[in-house]
């Protein structure tokens, strides 16, 4: 059992945001919504009663199964070392009787300077043996930095602050040069790391990053593959060189050996000049190769040579050419299904799975979507010239879809969002639009059950607001083309988009 303890404050349970001038969860619900927990005892002073029962009712809101105490503490005077010092040892005392065998953690980011200091004292004479838990307030959040993180008070070097991702700020390479600072590297790349299964992913990635060995990195359609390629190659002693990515779906089959391998002049008909492969092109670098699955077979065996020997062989060319290039390959495929049906050939994969990565579909992250949806609204700003921000309401809504196209599909949203918001600084939930009108078999995705309650006109307009905003999309905000794709007049476009805006502005 995982207990949390934690004083509550002020900013619980939800603090002032800069985002959409909303408020945020506090420190408490900062903490859940990080970790998990099977109890959570909350400690109130008699100046913070009401806080912490709204913390409770926050905390049940969200947590379905999660048992919330409240342990009423009788410290009139929140500053007063000794009461507050007696009063957690008998509380500690009390909680170890009950639950012998629970794993403790404690939360200071809620209540006074002095309470936290009592609790450190607690945890770190082992008195209350303890996880302190750290949380970092948002204004002092660096990208890539764990909002909670755990205070180690175990080793000899005492305190130390263990973040749930490597901090290689600093940190020497293999030669003792200077390693690049990790959260800048994951923020400039756009990479959050909030949720634990992301945060396991990335320890992989930097982990493997100095050594010279082929990596494999496996997750649905976007999902990032191809960042964390590129987080490899930038924490690696190959980062000052190039990174080339390719797609290996996107290569016609006859043509996927002259492309990464390159060819001769005459090698084939049509072959004019001779043509540097990737390979060729990567040398010295790293080579990413996405959706490695789709590789024909005549060619995965000549990547297992490469991968063996570093040595490459130009279509037409009857002498091989060594090569200096590190793989990181990539697929949304099952590849033991592939092996199996023949499609991906057993010893290529064993090649590549010395070090294998993977990444959770965004569905499985939801904590990360706000954060990961406001580093997207950022960079989307910065390309589009735009300056918008996004509601709370907002952000619900985006953690509540399921995203079957995971990042990709978050950052079409918001980009879809912010072309269509007309004047309005803030993004509400009616400029959040999903696309699920059309299925992968031609027919209506999400077709509601009918039951009494349904009503027709209500489903017909949204499909009809979803297709117009499809059509305004491929159309690049053009009316009269939109209008011709639906087969109706630029006129009746026009009122559309005019209602919509006049409907944002009442809003």
């Amino acid at each position: 059992m995982k207990i949390l303890l934690s004083f509550t404050g002020f900013h619980d349970p939800y603090a002032r945001s800069l985002v959409g001038k909303e408020d945020q969860p506090g420190p408490v619900l900062s903490v859940v919504n990080a970790m998990s927990f099977d109890r959570v005892i909350l400690f109130s002073t008699p100046r913070t009663v009401e806080l912490t029962r709204s913390t409770a009712s926050a905390l049940e809101s969200r947590q379905n199964g999660l048992t919330i105490e409240i342990s009423d503490l009788p410290l009139n005077d929140p500053t007063d070392y000794h009461s507050i010092l007696l009063t957690l040892r008998e509380q500690g005392a009390a909680i170890r009787e009950r639950f012998p065998k629970a794993e403790i953690n404690i939360s200071t980011a809620s209540g006074t300077p002095q309470m936290h200091a009592c609790w450190l004292l607690l945890a770190a004479s082992h008195e209350l043996p303890a996880h302190l838990l750290h949380v970092r307030p948002p204004q002092f959040l660096v990208e890539g930095q764990p909002a909670v993180s755990v205070v180690d008070l175990t080793g000899s070097d005492f305190p130390i602050v263990r973040p749930s991702v490597p901090n290689l700020e600093h940190g020497p390479d293999a030669d003792g040069i200077p390693g690049p600072d990790l959260p800048n590297v994951l923020r400039e790349l756009g990479i959050v790391t909030q949720h634990s299964s992301t945060q396991a992913a990335i320890q992989k990635a930097v982990a493997v990053a100095p050594y010279n060995v082929p990596a494999l990195i496996l997750g649905e359609t976007g999902t990032g593959k191809e960042l964390v390629a590129r987080l490899i190659h930038r924490l690696s002693q190959r980062s000052v060189l190039k990174f080339i990515p390719i797609n290996c779906g996107a290569i016609p089959h006859e043509l996927v050996e002259s492309t990464l391998f390159g060819h001769k002049r005459g090698a084939f008909t049509g072959a004019t000049t001779d043509l540097a492969g990737k390979f060729e092109l990567a040398h010295g670098g790293t080579l990413f190769l996405d959706e490695i699955g789709d590789l024909p077979l005549p060619v995965q065996i000549k990547l297992l040579r490469v991968l063996e020997d570093s040595i490459i062989e130009p279509g037409g060319s009857n002498q091989g050419r060594q090569v200096d290039v590190r793989v990181v390959a990539a697929t949304n495929r099952n590849l033991a299904e592939e092996i199996k049906a023949g499609r991906f050939r057993e010893d290529l994969y064993y090649r590549l799975n010395t070090a294998i990565i993977r990444l959770p579909a965004l569905r499985e992250r939801r904590t990360e979507v706000p954060s990961l949806a406001i580093t997207i609204l950022d960079s989307i700003n910065q390309t589009l010239k735009k300056q918008r921000q996004i509601s709370p309401e907002a952000l619900i809504k985006l953690q509540a879809h399921d995203w079957p196209g995971n990042v990709r599909d978050l950052r079409n949203v918001l980009q879809r969002a912010v072309i269509y918001s007309g004047s309005r600084t803030t993004l509400q939930p009616a400029d959040i639009v999903f696309d699920e009108l059309i299925g992968r078999n031609g027919a209506i995705a999400g077709s509601p059950d009918l039951a009494e309650g349904f009503q027709l006109e209500s489903y017909l307009s949204d499909v009809r607001q979803k297709l117009m905003l499809r059509a305004l999309e491929i159309s690049a905000g053009n009316q009269s083309q939109a209008a011709r794709l639906l087969g109706i007049s630029a006129q009746a476009v026009s009122s559309f988009q005019k209602k919509r805006n006049e409907d944002r502005t009442s809003t």
